[in-house]
């Protein structure tokens, strides 16, 4: 039997999180400190990408150097190797440059550009640069020919699924208004524009908001520019120049929409943003909804912005992004709950899909990969809504859940 005191220390030791709801209680001023520091840390990130990546290739040559001799004189082609992740490494260095020259003005918060950070470039937190290397495979994902298996995968059903609740013989498409949170780098946004209907992508992160204002508004020719997304993986390659394969970018040009189309991207905090009751007609979510401190807050911000008759298409797993993070609340459901709760705020499930295999950023030639078993659904906000019962929606002022950057 365990000491009772020791079971005593455990128990008055419990876990502190910070209240998500009260990120916005400091005064305005604090707030525009914080949103001009995270900025400035995120352009650092982009600027010290070169530094970061060359000391990875410098240490993996300093432990091949601790090798025995005979061992080295085998492995003939080690060093070559290590020279062109260098070159891929400085070609990359020269792509984010150019987003962040392209980023600084891009806001309305104009004293971010105009002021300049005085500070030489410092070395960046291991999360910020695990979020730029992250963002560099977004551009395969969203924008390169090699994307185009896993876009099929991920964003072809919502797009098939827009146009047959919207078919163009009986829809204005310009007057469908449809909301995509969570849009990363664009891509899905971009092709429900293209097709006719009023989109607008809303994005909170600034590595995605920089990469895709670059991407969206100064890419005018296809396949124009090269990354190497690889080169930071050093396990689980078949092959030497599987690591330092290029990708070309965009594989479309995205200044190709017609010229009335009505398309945007908002930066910002997606609750925030978002509060103006029964102004859409379909919000698609992508892999979004496991970005939720709170899944709840999602559900019930996509039911009030709906309108009557209105639908919501979701596909994607649940992967909940705070569930390990210290001092962060995160409520993880199953798809059960989930479901449970879209039916309880009053949604009509009329589409379900259970089981959609499907891959994120994924590396085709690696030795390793993640499929999710995702779900797919579409929901309805009915025509006419109940007025009493578990079905009847909150219909209070949302708190913020995230710092506002817009």
């Amino acid at each position: 039997m365990a000491d009772s005191t020791e079971e005593a220390a455990v128990a008055t030791q419990p876990e502190v999180f910070r209240n998500y709801r009260d990120r916005k209680k400091c005064s305005p001023e604090e707030d525009v400190r914080l949103e001009k520091q995270h900025f400035w840390n995120v352009i650092n990130a982009f600027k010290y990408y070169r530094v970061h990546v060359h000391e990875r290739v410098n240490r993996a040559e300093r432990q091949f150097q601790c090798l025995p001799h005979h061992h080295q004189q085998i492995l003939t082609n080690f060093h070559c190797h290590l020279n062109k992740i260098r070159d891929c490494i400085d070609r990359n260095h020269e792509v984010l440059q150019a987003i962040v020259h392209n980023c600084l003005h891009m806001f309305e918060n104009m004293e971010y550009g105009e002021n300049g950070d005085p500070r030489k470039v410092r070395p960046s937190s291991t999360f910020d640069m695990d979020k730029l290397k992250s963002t560099i495979k977004q551009f395969v994902r969203d924008w390169s020919e090699e994307g185009r298996t896993e876009r099929d995968t991920c964003y072809k059903p919502i797009v098939d699924e827009i146009q047959r609740l919207f078919p163009p013989e009986k829809c204005n498409l310009s007057q469908v208004r449809v909301l995509v949170p969570g849009a990363g780098l664009g891509r899905l946004a971009w092709e429900i524009a293209h097709l006719g209907y009023s989109c607008q992508g809303n994005e909170w992160s600034f590595f995605m908001l920089f990469s895709s204002n670059f991407v969206l508004n100064r890419c005018d020719e296809e396949n124009a520019l090269t990354i190497y997304p690889w080169i930071h993986q050093f396990s689980n390659n078949k092959r030497s120049s599987d690591q330092t394969r290029p990708v070309s970018f965009p594989d479309v040009n995205p200044q190709s929409l017609s010229a009335d189309a009505d398309f945007s991207m908002v930066a910002g905090d997606f609750q925030e943003i978002y509060s103006e009751p029964e102004v859409w007609d379909c919000v698609a979510t992508c892999f979004f909804i496991d970005t939720a401190h709170n899944v709840l807050d999602y559900i019930e911000t996509i039911w009030n912005i709906l309108k009557p008759g209105g639908v919501w298409i979701n596909l994607g797993p649940l992967l909940f992004h705070y569930e390990n993070m210290a001092n962060e609340l995160s409520i993880e459901l199953s798809y059960e709950e989930i479901k449970t709760v879209i039916l309880k705020y009053g949604f009509i499930v009329e589409m379900e899909r259970e089981s959609v295999p499907s891959t994120y950023t994924e590396n085709d030639r690696s030795m390793l990969k993640y499929l999710y078993d995702s779900v797919f659904f579409t929901a309805r906000k009915p025509e006419k809504q109940l007025t009493s019962g578990d079905q009847t929606p909150k219909n209070d002022a949302k708190e913020s859940s995230l710092m506002k950057i817009s």
